[in-house]
């Protein structure tokens, strides 16, 4: 076994950890930010897989730009109260 199996295999791994997070957390805030660590762990696996025109796009859109989105969207719409519980 060589050492890009392993990283491939570790990277994969991250991703799918982060994706289950992101569906069974309760809270969205903490949702949005497993989705975020999933949308980094693709780029890292775009990286390995020597696309680094994929990965920069993913990195941008996917762990970046959606994350703030979604954050902004939850901060907006979430009342005073459920943000101090």
């Amino acid at each position: 076994m060589n050492i890009l199996t392993i990283l491939n295999t570790l990277v994969l791994v991250g991703a799918l950890v982060g994706a289950v997070c992101a569906v069974f957390l309760k809270s969205p805030l903490s949702s949005v930010v497993a989705l975020g660590v999933t949308g980094t762990f693709i780029s890292l696996e775009f990286i390995l897989l020597q696309a680094p025109d994929v990965a920069i796009a993913e990195a941008a859109v996917g762990a970046v730009l959606s994350t703030v989105i979604f954050v902004v969207a939850i901060r907006k719409t979430t009342p005073r109260e459920e943000e101090e519980k």
